[in-house]
């Protein structure tokens, strides 16, 4: 890869967080031989939910996309805690679980979760594309309207 995943971040338009603090008593990450496992994170920074309430009600798809790519952006925060900034360590992502906070008669939850499967393609070429389960629920912590979480292979 020619240019590091913060440049490829930068040229979305976006910016990496800083590693948000976990909301209960766990880890942002955890490692198992070359698999890394990255706890759920919420769309939020800085401690603040950005998207909080359901969408179907509160939010369109547009916008609970909008909310996925915050949690990915999250995850990639861990991401680079767990191999010290250094992305060619990342062989790729393996799996990407989602969870939507829904309004009842709400049933577009995959294409929600595409908000942080769009990004990790965009970034990592191939090895972004990832199995994924995406799931509507009744809530999420800090009423959160989406959290992503994710395992990667690493070196």
């Amino acid at each position: 890869m020619s240019k590091t995943i913060q440049q490829a971040v930068a040229e979305q338009g976006l910016i990496m967080p800083s590693i948000p603090k976990p909301r209960g008593m766990f880890l942002p990450w955890s490692q198992l031989g070359n698999q890394l496992f990255l706890a759920g994170q919420i769309c939020e920074r800085g401690g603040d939910v950005l998207y909080s309430g359901k969408v179907g009600e509160e939010f369109d798809l547009e916008t609970g996309k909008l909310a996925a790519q915050a949690c990915a952006l999250n995850l990639l925060a861990s991401l680079s805690d767990a191999v010290d900034g250094d992305f060619s360590r990342v062989v790729r992502c393996v799996r990407m679980n989602g969870f939507v906070n829904v309004a009842p008669g709400f049933h577009d939850v995959p294409l929600v979760i595409n908000g942080a499967s769009e990004l990790f393609v965009a970034l990592f070429g191939d090895a972004g594309r990832h199995a994924r389960t995406a799931i509507g629920v009744a809530t999420l912590p800090g009423n959160a309207a989406v959290e992503v979480e994710a395992i990667f292979e690493v070196r």
